[in-house]
């Protein structure tokens, strides 16, 4: 062998071990402290379907980036770990015109654009943008996304979906959404594309010297050479290797496969459940998945949806939520069940009547049986099952005192239910601003969240592992051999 071709293979082995090293260095586990992690998942308005009838609510947030940046600000201060941009491309026309014309959530900001911005006028916030496999090409995704994580310093998450939305379709010159399996499936290749544009370029690929001439090294680019059932992609991407390795995987699914696709490739996992019990076995069980696609639980997070409405007394807290409450109009929270559940002219039939069995749809099948789970439980009514899904729509609710709010967070943290949470404001920024004045201090009195954040890059302060390079991982098998 060469001398300069085994001292390269030597380099590489040196730095595939270091990466190895750093990951044990930097805790990614059993060492360290375990902490509670915090997302911040905003609407434009709020979480609540009236959250823009509230009196000091930012009710022009869907064009408003001051008012943006407010809630940015309030997060970072709160030190949560991101920001977290929901999604969807198209604006709902299912229901009556006088529905639709009472909604708040129509306009929005295009994520990509908003948290580009948003990166400017923050520093250690993670920034969480959703974009689908559905309806994008993996190019450009892998562009967008390593853009915003150079711009932000290394913050940059995407919130991989697959469009739950039938409507979405229609803006994409197409008849029909996907099915389902059709869509996971194009997700996984879509993903694993991603990840190996990401991986173009080795971190000290670019030498930039004057005086020789030289740019960058050409050994350390990678050229990907993609060719599967839905993508042919040759790259590389030609935007640098990302200040956190790539930019952090997030993914929201609660079907077998949905649970699959967490599993394989979600460092992320977003999830609407109601109760304890069920967010316990939703995280065991993804969690006994990871071995099969070669992971561990220092690889994932299970951050499930939080909507908290707290107070300085119970008393207050539940004013505030029955203040809400009454802001819900009839049309809007019943065309939103409509959406949500999948069943159709709900104002023919009597609202003090039982909630109608779910139809096979193309849509959020998880959230639909979560839905109808709870209103056979609690025994609702349709209209009760209208209020019950105006504001948390199938998260977790909790209603309280800032101790309270506290001990059912640390309750599923410590139950093994949770790792985190995407806490789900119900209006803005009142509601924000509520939980990082009341909330955080309890938290932090009680040792389970951070004073301080830990690191510049979301992947750091998440404790999540910087992803070795899988040219890296290829070559080092090699010189193995």
């Amino acid at each position: 062998m060469p001398p300069f071709l085994f001292a390269a293979r030597g380099m590489e082995l040196a730095c595939y071990s270091h990466g190895l090293q750093s990951m044990v260095e930097r805790g990614v586990s059993s060492q360290a402290k375990r902490m509670i992690h915090l997302g911040a998942f905003v609407h434009e308005t709020g979480q609540h379907v009236a959250a823009w009838r509230h009196p000091e609510a930012h009710y022009q947030s869907g064009t408003s980036f001051s008012d943006m940046v407010e809630v940015a600000r309030l997060a970072e201060g709160g030190k949560f770990d991101f920001l977290f941009l929901a999604d969807t491309a198209a604006v709902n026309l299912e229901g009556s015109a006088d529905a639709r014309g009472r909604m708040g959530k129509v306009v929005k900001f295009e994520p990509m654009t908003i948290l580009s911005a948003l990166a400017s006028v923050t520093t250690h916030l993670g920034l969480v943008a959703t974009s689908t496999t559905t309806f994008n090409e993996p190019y450009t995704l892998a562009r967008q996304f390593a853009s915003l994580d150079q711009i932000s310093g290394g913050r940059a998450a995407w919130n991989l979906v697959t469009s739950n939305n039938e409507q979405d379709a229609l803006n994409y010159s197409r008849d029909e959404h996907m099915s389902h399996s059709d869509r996971y499936e194009r997700a996984i290749e879509f993903a694993e594309v991603v990840n190996g544009l990401w991986d173009s370029w080795d971190e000290d690929a670019f030498i930039r010297d004057k005086d020789s001439g030289v740019f960058f090294d050409p050994s350390k680019m990678h050229v990907l050479n993609h060719k599967g059932k839905h993508f042919k992609v040759r790259g590389p991407l030609n935007v640098a290797c990302s200040p956190q390795g790539r930019p952090v995987l997030v993914q929201a699914g609660a079907s077998g496969t949905g649970r699959d696709v967490a599993a394989r490739l979600a460092e992320v996992v977003f999830t609407a459940q109601t109760t304890f019990e069920q967010g316990k076995e939703f995280y065991s069980d993804v969690m006994s998945r990871l071995p099969r696609f070669g992971r561990t639980s220092d690889e994932v997070k299970v951050m499930p949806g939080f909507y908290p409405v707290v107070a300085p007394t119970a008393s207050e807290a539940q004013e505030k939520y029955d203040y809400l409450q009454s802001l819900i109009q009839k049309p809007v929270g019943l065309s939103i069940l409509e959406h949500t559940i999948g069943v159709h002219d709900l104002d023919k039939l009597p609202l003090d009547g039982p909630v109608p069995e779910m139809v096979d749809t193309n849509g959020p099948l998880s959230r639909q049986r979560l839905l109808l789970e709870q209103a056979r439980r609690d025994n609702l009514t349709l209209w009760e099952l209208c209020l019950a899904n105006a504001g948390p729509r199938g998260h977790v609710l909790s209603i309280g005192t800032p101790s309270q709010v506290a001990d059912e967070m640390e309750h599923w943290f410590t139950g093994g239910a949770a790792d985190g949470f995407n806490v789900m404001p119900a209006w803005l920024p009142g509601s924000l601003a509520d939980f990082v004045d009341l909330v955080i201090p309890e938290l932090q009195r009680r040792g389970l969240f951070r004073e301080e954040y830990e690191a510049t890059t979301l992947r750091g302060n998440l404790g999540l592992p910087k992803p070795v390079n899988r040219h890296h991982e290829q070559r080092f098998m090699g010189a193995a051999q």
